[in-house]
């Protein structure tokens, strides 16, 4: 193997926001994170979903204004004004 080719391992001392720290192997001295497993919701078991952009009420007033256009679109397809013989074809430009 290569000497002095490996980068310089410390025992780092990783500092959280919320004042917890404890020390992990890295290349660096210091970490400073914004959560850690003290203070983060999914691990405290504190997790709330917070619907801060009203997501879900926007998707169901979208889902609602879009009802009757799907429903208008249903109607026009059942209704199938489409001549079916050379006949009512014929027919339909004598009319139109």
């Amino acid at each position: 193997m290569k000497t002095a080719i490996h980068p310089q391992y410390y025992d780092a001392t990783v500092t959280c926001s919320c004042g917890n720290s404890f020390k992990v192997g890295s290349t660096v001295e210091k970490i400073t994170v914004e959560l850690c497993y003290n203070c983060h919701p999914f691990y405290t078991g504190q997790q709330k979903f917070v619907d801060t952009a009203s997501r879900i009420e926007k998707f169901q007033k979208k889902m609602e204004a879009a009802r009757p256009l799907v429903k208008k679109a249903q109607k026009e397809d059942d209704k199938d004004n489409s001549p079916k013989t050379l006949r009512e074809m014929l027919e339909a430009l004598k009319k139109g």
